[in-house]
């Protein structure tokens, strides 16, 4: 069995890239996080659409409903590079929003309270018109990222799954505190009193949206691994003591080399994880991808030494990002639990 990206991929993998180079090059992200907190809150709509017209929300979404019709894996790759470019917004929300619109489109089973709003919505996802954050209300109070700049709130509950109009949410969100200065989060209570009105397939819709979000959050946490990789490699090659590179110097090597095998771990299940989408792949993919994304940055500063933890240097907001998405959707417990549940049905099995 053949393992290795197609020509397709990498093709895919090779133009996002560039386009984010384009669009989204380090200047602009120093705007972001150097502006006002209002103006850090707003997201590029120009940006935004460019990313629409250049399919990252579409796709998933069947050819029939005007998508691209490519698989979980492509979309993994795509939002690999995302996470290494550190491009904020609610990209993982507005891919599953487009994705459910692609479903209805093509006449799958999609809850019938979703029917009105999703055929709206269909398009402005696809084409990147429309900023679409997400809620999970499976926690206590969940944080919802850039609330202020979306058009419209995924609703994920134990078992009901909603599009709502962003204004009925913010309401009753309050904005809190994010260590992430690109990604503003709001708090809001759930809504316990939403009733699941399309039968129990609405259950099994949530459940499959979480484990998608959750993989397409660590495919972004893979890639800013690897770019925290890169970055404290070229830092070791050009940063001389003692008149040699740092990179000369053996712990540093050891530091170096502890952060590739960690972005490439985390890779292998990320990638397998996309192909099977088994739920326990996809916990044991969250739970690396997280893992590596925070440890990497933290060494990646320790290789900076003091310059690292200055503003000026980007690497303090690769483990920034990494703490706002290791909290996000599926968290260390939940993968862990997920996990520990797989390996006591599998021994049942066999007893």
């Amino acid at each position: 069995m053949d393992f290795q990206l197609t020509d397709d991929q990498r093709a895919l993998r090779a133009g996002m890239r560039e386009l984010l180079e384009r669009r989204f090059p380090r200047t602009r992200l120093r705007a972001v996080v150097d502006g006002d907190a209002e103006r850090g809150a707003e997201l590029d709509r120009a940006l935004w659409r460019e990313l629409g017209a250049a399919g990252l929300f579409a796709l998933r979404v069947p050819e029939s409903a005007g998508g691209v019709g490519l698989g979980l894996p492509e979309a993994v790759l795509a939002f690999e590079e995302a996470g290494r470019a550190l491009l904020p917004g609610p990209l993982v929300a507005t891919e599953l929003a487009a994705g459910l619109s692609g479903l209805w489109a093509a006449g799958g089973a999609v809850p019938g309270s979703l029917e009105a709003r999703l055929s709206g919505l269909a398009a402005g996802a696809v084409q990147g018109e429309t900023v679409v954050t997400a809620l999970d209300e499976e926690g206590s109070r969940t944080p919802v990222e850039h609330l202020a700049s979306a058009d419209a709130v995924l609703v994920l509950g134990p078992s009901a799954v909603e599009l709502i109009p962003a204004a009925e949410v913010a309401r009753a969100a309050e904005p809190i505190r994010s260590v992430d200065p690109a990604t503003p989060l709001h708090r809001t209570e759930p809504n316990r009193t939403r009733q699941d009105q399309a039968g129990p397939d609405r259950s099994g819709i949530a459940a499959r949206l979480r484990r998608e979000a959750a993989l397409l959050t660590a495919a972004q946490q893979l890639g800013s691994a690897s770019r925290t990789v890169e970055l404290a490699v070229d830092h070791a090659k050009r940063r001389t003591q003692f008149g040699r590179p740092i990179g000369a110097f053996q712990a540093v090597q050891h530091l170096c080399a502890q952060m590739l095998v960690r972005a490439e771990s985390s890779r292998s299940v990320v990638y397998a994880a996309a192909v099977t989408e088994d739920p326990g792949d996809i916990a044991a993919a969250k739970l690396l991808a997280d893992e590596a994304a925070v440890h990497n940055a933290r060494d990646c500063l320790q290789v900076h030494g003091g310059m690292g933890f200055t503003w000026e240097a980007d690497v303090h907001l690769h483990l920034k990002r990494a703490w706002v998405r290791a909290g996000q959707w599926q968290c260390a417990a939940a993968a862990e639990e997920e996990l520990a549940a797989g390996l006591v049905s599998t021994v049942e099995r066999c007893l």
